[in-house]
This record gives C-alpha cells, structure tokens and sequence, in this order.
C-alpha cells in the first residue's frame, strides 16, 4: 500500500516539480531504492542538528479552495557543516511524494528514491543519502509534498467570510509562528535557522496572492491558472513566512521614504480600512526615524483575516490581524476601539525590527521580541497620537504582570521551553507585560537617550541574525564610538565592564548582574519601608499573594532571591527624585528628620511593589486626604494598586485600603479613579458569585453612594477628552450592572430607540455596550441583538453585542450561546474562548461556563492547540472568580483528570494558585469588610 500510495502522489505532483526545471524531476518510477529496514531515524532530540544549515528555500504551492488541499515542492539550498548522510529538518502532517539531493549542477546525487523516515512525536523527518555530503561543496534539498488546507488558527489554514448578499467566500492565510511553518512546508523550523526565500504561488484568476515580498512577475499557467513569482526575501526565520490567497480588496499610500503601504480586508469592508492606513504610515516612518533604521523592505502590507486566534502576527511585510484588531468603523468603534487598532498596528510593526531584523536565538529568549514590542506600543503611540493619552494605559500593563507574577506558578522572563507546547506558553503575560515594565524600568534608569542608542546598537550589530539576553545587556553598555560600531568591531568586553558601567545614585552598575536578577529569576520584590528618624530603613522581600509570611511554607519560597532594584522615591523637602541602588536584602537610605512622607518608587517606573511598616499607611491615607495633588496622578494610581496588592496577600489590613481610597471623591483623574473603583468591582463580582445576596446588595449600595456624584456627571455621548470618555464607558458600565435605576432608565429608552429604528440608529459608541447589554435582558431585545450580531459588517459591534448577549439572566439563553460558539457558524470559532469567559463572568452563567468546559474538553483542546493563548485563557479566566473550597476541589479533581495534558500547561497551576488566592481572601477578609461596610451602609 504505501508503494502504490508513493506512486500516486508522485505522479499528482509532478507538474509542480517540472516549474523549477530540476533535473530531479525526471527520474522514472523504476529507479530502485535504498533498503531502509536497516535505516533508524538519526536523531534524539527535539531541536535540530546543526550540520545541515538552510541558506535559500524556492517554494511553490498550489492551493486549491475548492477541495481545500494543496500542493507543492520546495528547493532547498544547504550548507553541509559536518559530513553526513542525513538530513534532518521539520514536517508536520505532509505527505511527501518524493525527496531527492542535487548537487551545484541540480543533478541528483543518487539514481535511488530516497527514503524518508518520520518521527512524528518530534514532528521530524530524516532523508537518507546514500553518498556522504561533505563540507564546501553546493548541496539542494528537493521535496515534493501536498496536504489538506488545515482547519483551525495555524499552518496553512482556511477562513470564510459571508458577503451581505450570503454568499460564503473562502480564503486561504498561514501562521506560522511559532512551530507551524512545518505544516505547509518541510523546513529548518527553528528561529535561527535564517534563509532567503522565494516564493511562488499558483492561483485562479478571480483571487489574489500576497506573500513577504511583492510580485516579481505574474505568468499563466493554463486558462484557469496563474502563478504568482515573488521577489527574493530577505535574510529571516521560517516563522515569518507568510502568503494569502483571497478575493480582497485593498488601499495604499507610500511613507515619507517609499515604502508603499496597503490595508487588505474583505470587499464589503474595505471602507474600514482608512484609519489603519494612516497609522501604518505614520508608524513606519516614526519607526524609521526612532531606530535610525531603514525598513528594509519596498512594501508593508496589513491585512485583516475573518478567522484568525490572536490580535495579529508581524510576519515580514504581511502583517496579519484579526478584524477587530485592523479595521475602524467611524459609525460602531469607540475611543477605545481606535486605541487598540493603533497599538496593534504599532506594536506589528515594531516587530519589523524587533524579531523579525533581530531574532531571539531561541524561544526562550521570547521577550525580546514581544515586551520590546509590547513597550514599543506606547513609544509609538505616544509619538505620534499623543492625543489618545497611551501613558494612562502603562500602569495597568504592569499591574497585569505583577498579578500573574505574585503566583508561585510564574516562571522566568528567559525560561527553558523545548516542546511546542511548552513555546507556545512562552508568549504570555511575563513575555509581553513584565518584559515591558522590566524595560520601562531600564529605560527610566539608563535615561532616554541611552536606552535609545543603546537599542539601535543592538539592532545594528544583530540585524539578520539572532541575538539573546547577553547581546541586549552588551549593547546597552557599550560605550564604542559610532565609527567603532560601523567598523565592526566588538568594542564590549567584560574586562571593560568597570570602565563602561552606569554610575547610579553614586555607584558603578554593572548592567548583567542587574538586569540577570530581572530576567533570569521568577517574581516581583516588596521593598518594605520603615521609618526610623532621620533614616529609611528598606528590605527586599520575594512578593507572593498565595502564600503568607506565617506560612510554613515561606521561607522555601523566599530562598534565594534576590533583585538589583533601582529604587527612586520622592518627598515633601523637595521636588527632586532621589535614586538608591539596592543590592542586599537589607538597606538604608538617609533622607532626612525634616520630611514628614517619602513615597517610594515614583510613578512606579520600578517593577516592585512598596510596604509602609509602622504607620506608613496611615500617613499616606492623611497625604491624600488633604492633599493628593503633592503626588502625581500614577503615584496616586500606583498606591492604590499596592495597598490591595497587600491585602490579597495578607500584609495590610483591608479596612487600611479601603481608608486609602476614601480621598476618591475629591479625585478628578480618571486613572486613579478607576483604580479604586476597579478593587471595588472586583470584590462585587466575587461576592456575587457566592450565596451572600445581603452582603452584595449592602457592596452594590455603597459603591453607588460613594461614586454617585461621578455618575450624574456622565453624558450618554461620545463627547469630552480622551480620558472623560474613558471615565464615562467604565462608571455607565459599573453603574448599570449594579442596577442604578436611573442608569437603567436612561439605557432602556436609548435602546427602545434603537429598536425602533430597526438597528439603523447609531448608538453614542462609548456607550453602546452598556445599553445593549440592558436591552438583552428581555427576551425581544435579546433575539433581535442576536439577529443584528448574525448580519453585521462591523466586528467591533459584534464585539459589543456578543458581550451585552452575555449578560442575560436566562440561563437557557447563555446556554445557547455556549453552543452557537462550539458550532462556529453564527459565532466564529476565534471568538469560543470569548464567549466562554464572558458567560463565567455572569453570575447565572458561573458554574455553567466551567461546567461547558469540563464537558468539552477533548473538543476545546482539538479546535485550539493545548499550549495557545485560548486554552489558557479558558482554564484560567473560566476558575478566576471561583472562592470555595468545593470549587478549589472540583477545579483539582478536573485538572487530575486530565493529568496528562495538565502536567503540560503552566496554566492549570495559574488557575489553582489563583482560586487558591481567592478562597484565602474571603476567609480573611469577608467579615472584615462586611462589618467595614455596615458601618457606612444604614
């Protein structure tokens, strides 16, 4: 059978072989081949062997979107390192028909078939050569394969699309990142395996085909074929490889250095491509100014994918996106739709130099990519849309990664990940959040100037090549001369790392052994501050929310840690920030018997929480009660954050933070406000997803009182700044969901309005969710926001609805929602992991939600791969809310069930340490703050 199966698919495939004029190509099917009962696969491990390295791939492929298959063959031109026999190199779910080596001349070496032997549990394939290849002389790699276009996110996979007439159009896209390049084609999968790549593409005349590089040249194959022949890439790793075949309509415009940019979408929205291709240009060109790096290829294409897993993926010049992630309706996106899409836009591009000129070594090194450009989002948008206000948003990034990082189940920044589950994991919350905030934090000590060239340094140094946590760290404290840099020459040394070191609060830094405390260790210090007279004394702690200081457990968990923190800190003497370097567990800093506050860690530009012992909090509390404007909005924001921070992991009182955001009634910055109201809320959806109704009522009340006067402020409109309308989507919101009655009355009218215009009436855009989410609660408002979901062309509307569909009480009806996200028809796959947490987020929908999931496993993890950022935001987001024992309990004995799988993902301990984390709350800190409120609540 596999004879004849050989034989078929060879004979299927030979026209592609032909198109490259191999010599190959031409051998007869009676050629005898080598005996491969004696052969056994020549390779243990996961990663690749490094004695056959990939320099030039010619690709081509023919997609068929009709019977949802393709076809093609790749050359593949080698350099032999070690002499050898084999070939090793990746193949996932291909069926190869023929594999042959040519020498220099394209001649083959051997008149055998080759064999070709498979490991699929490492997703390898090994190609036997019956004559040794040595080192010098030109090898090429010849294979010739074909499978089925994938279902699903990666690889080569289909998308869909209904046109408002209900025609369903299919297209074909590729994600490759990060070990999928090996499912549309064999290859040294693996970011430092760097080649060129041409591509050629063969197609029908009614679509088009987009890859990295623009189009060389288009020939006709027969009357109902066309193949598309791409320029040569650049230099870049298999993950970056992209190509589209669609129907799409585009628009273009050219930055200020040639570059011509296009917006692809499907026709019917390609009027919402407008605002993402001014951001593209505007970006690029801030980009090319910012790194003082030409962006080295002549197009960027942006193109939004129906069905696509993530936000986007920076593949080289074919940037992809989610819809929602690229296309901006003026009628249906809100402010804070426009900021996502010119973040996302931002943070793609970025990638343009960081990981895509640049590349980690290895997956481990992540963060190199993704906090950069992660951090890089922020840069560019504060440089050029600084009316959208980014820097409110930095804090909360922070706040993120020090929520995941507080759990012993956190890992390290630079972490050891070898399967592909296990990289697939590696692009979380530490990857993109805490490498950002770790470079923030850099950025703000070595000063802007520094960092800046400092990075373009190391962009220069390692463009095309791939590049680890060391490199980053020499190239910031490298002091060459420019000429040196251009000559080449490694003018860093660790002989010269005295010479080169940073002088900070008076002392030399070396900047390995600083930032190795930040990358190579897991956690987030406190740095616990008392007051002693003139001295403040200072001491660094690991900061851990699941386990307590009286714990037995603690001082294991405390062993061995320990961070170089640049610490800063302000004071009533003087508006001067004044820097400490701690080193030691313990320190001290002398400020002064005059100063009456010191707050520490200013505008939080340090990765570390701060504890004030001995009355500290207390003076605090006073400062912002009569005076809040001495500290800035994000020191106000940051307090906030630290004192609950402290409570959750039982060093502060709850009533002491609680005392501290009393001063919010006086607060008119919105990032501050929402801090403390944002606590507030947390506390009422965990509360009200327990059988407290009197305690959750009283919680309810109170927040209302204590923000009502911000509420009767708000407008149902899109009026007023960027952060007023921030305020106003968050507090209608809130204020809604508690059942404020004139809340709810103004919604309702808004909505009969809406109804009554049969959807044509556009809604104010930062309050459209919160009407929609009140006039789902009957059940003709519900079936007709369904309808409007079914046949909107605005994704960011969908969004909204989906969300306000969410919130019924009608259990049947999340049920059903449950079930229109499993089948993937009127709500896309992409959107399931959505659905599942908006519906554990309701109160009726809790248990349901967990419950869909427990029985849909198999099926969860079939549709989404085990190690992606759904599954983990399933596991995680489905038990975030959980408080009870019981609950702990049943989340244990699923994860037990599975154990196979769980022992895979990091995220099964994320979701037990954070229902752990919740089940100690409640018992700490229910009666306290139920007897706090009574006090207040009469």
């Amino acid at each position: 059978m596999a004879s004849v199966r050989l034989l078929l698919l060879f004979l299927f495939n030979l026209p592609l072989a032909e198109c490259w004029s191999s010599p190959g190509s031409t051998n007869t099917l009676g050629e005898p081949s080598v005996d491969t009962h004696n052969l056994s696969f020549p390779w243990s491990r996961l990663r690749l062997p490094r004695y056959v390295i990939p320099l030039h791939y010619r690709l081509l492929l023919h997609p068929n979107l009709t019977s949802l298959s393709f076809t093609g063959s790749v050359q593949i031109q080698i350099a032999v390192q070690n002499n050898t026999n084999w070939i090793v190199l990746h193949s996932k779910g291909l069926q190869i028909s023929r594999a042959t080596i040519l020498d220099q001349n394209l001649s083959p070496l051997s008149d055998q078939v080759l064999p070709v032997l498979y490991k699929p549990s490492h997703e390898q394939i090994g190609i036997f050569s019956p004559r040794v290849l040595s080192t010098g002389p030109t090898y090429f790699l010849y294979i010739e394969f074909g499978a089925d276009i994938a279902e699903g996110f990666s690889g080569f996979y289909r998308s869909t699309y209904r046109t408002t007439a209900g025609k369903t159009r299919t297209l074909a896209s590729t994600h490759f990142e990060p070990t999928d390049a090996r499912t549309a084609f064999p290859c040294f999968d693996e970011p430092n395996f760097k080649a060129n790549f041409s591509v050629r593409i063969r197609r029908s005349p009614a679509h088009i085909a987009l890859s990295n590089m623009p189009v060389d040249r288009t020939v006709k194959v027969n009357s109902e074929l066309l193949e598309d022949r791409f320029a040569v890439s650049v230099k870049m790793s298999t993950y970056l490889v992209a190509f589209v075949i669609c129907d799409f309509r585009s628009i273009s415009a050219t930055t200020s250095t040639g570059v011509k940019v296009s917006i692809y979408a499907a026709p019917e929205k390609w009027p919402q491509t407008h605002y993402a291709l001014d951001v593209a240009v505007k970006m690029l060109d801030f980009y090319e100014k910012y790194f003082n790096i030409r962006y080295p290829l002549p197009k960027q294409d942006l193109i939004a994918i129906p069905d696509f897993q993530s936000g986007a993926m920076e593949n080289w010049g074919l940037t992809t996106y989610r819809e929602t992630s690229l296309l901006f309706d003026p009628l249906t996106s809100s402010l804070h739709d426009k900021l996502w899409v010119t973040m996302v836009i931002g943070h793609e591009l970025a990638h343009q130099w960081f990981g895509n000129l640049v590349t980690m070594v290895w997956w481990n090194d992540i963060w190199l990519n993704e906090g950069f450009a992660r951090y890089m989002e922020y840069i560019s948008v504060e440089g050029t849309y600084p009316e959208l206000a980014v820097e409110e948003y930095l804090l909360h990034t922070c706040f993120a990664a020090v929520g995941l990082d507080s759990l012993n189940s956190s890992r390290p920044i630079s972490n050891a990940a070898e399967s592909p589950t296990q990289i697939e994991e590696m692009f979380d919350t530490v990857s993109y959040d805490k490498g950002a905030c770790v470079l923030h934090m850099l950025r703000y000590f070595l000063t802007d100037d520094v960092f800046q060239s400092g990075i373009v340094r190391y962009l220069r140094k390692y463009s095309y090549k791939n590049a680890q946590n060391q490199d980053l760290w020499d190239s910031l404290s490298n002091t060459c001369t420019e000429d040196d840099f251009v000559s080449g020459k490694h003018c860093y040394t660790s002989e010269h790392a005295t010479r080169n070191a940073y002088m900070f609060a008076g002392e030399h830094l070396n900047l390995t052994a600083m930032m190795n405390t930040w990358t190579l260790q897991k956690g987030v210090p406190l740095v616990t501050v008392t007051r002693r007279g003139p001295r403040l004394l200072i001491r660094q702690n690991r900061f851990l929310r699941t386990v307590m200081p009286s714990d037995p457990l603690w001082p294991s968990l405390q062993k061995g840690f320990l961070w170089h923190i640049p610490l800063t800190y302000k004071t009533n003497g003087s508006s001067l920030i004044h820097r400490h370097l701690m080193t030691t567990h313990t320190d001290s800093i002398h400020v002064g018997e005059e100063v009456s506050w010191v707050k520490v860690n200013t505008d939080m530009t340090g990765y570390y929480l701060v504890h004030y012992e001995d009355g500290g909090w207390d003076n605090m509390i006073d400062l912002l009660r009569e005076n809040h404007t001495a500290l800035s909005y994000k020191d106000r924001t940051h307090l906030i954050h630290n004192a609950f921070q402290l409570v959750t992991a039982g060093h502060l009182p709850i009533h002491k933070a609680l005392d501290l955001i009393s001063y919010l009634q006086k607060e008119t910055n919105t990032v501050p406000l929402l801090e403390g109201l944002g606590y507030l809320d947390a506390f009422y959806h965990l509360i009200e997803k327990r059988n407290e109704p009197e305690l959750t009522h009283i919680l309810g009340s109170y927040i209302l009182r204590f923000f009502r006067e911000v509420i009767n402020q708000q407008t149902w409109s899109d009026e007023g700044t960027v952060s007023q309308r921030r305020l106003r989507s968050e507090v209608l919101s809130l204020a809604c969901h508690l059942s404020d009655p004139s809340c709810i009355q103004q919604a309702k009218s808004i909505f009969k309005d809406w109804l009554h215009s049969n959807g044509t009436l556009n809604l104010p855009t930062d309050v459209a969710q919160t009407v929609y989410s009140v006039g789902a609660q009957d059940d003709h408002g519900w079936k007709t926001l369904l309808h409007t979901y079914n046949f909107s062309l605005s994704e960011v509307l969908k969004d909204k609805i989906l969300h306000a569909l969410s919130r019924s009480t009608d259990i049947s009806k999340l049920e059903r929602l449950l079930q229109l996200g499993l089948e993937g028809n009127v709500i896309r796959m992409q959107d399931l992991s959505h659905v599942v947490l908006m519906v554990a987020r309701n109160p009726q929908g809790h248990h349901l939600s967990w419950n869909f999931v427990k029985k849909n496993w198999d099926m969860l993890v079939k549709k989404f791969h085990l190690g992606s950022f759904s599954i983990r935001n399933i596991l995680i987001g489905t038990t975030s809310q959980f408080s009870t024992q019981e609950e702990l309990n049943d989340v244990q004995r699923f994860f037990e069930s599975i154990k196979e799988q769980a022992s895979e993902l990091r995220a099964t301990q994320v979701a037990l340490d954070n229902v752990q984390k919740n089940v100690r709350w409640i018992q700490r800190n229910l009666e306290t703050l139920r007897k706090w409120l009574s006090d207040r609540v009469k």
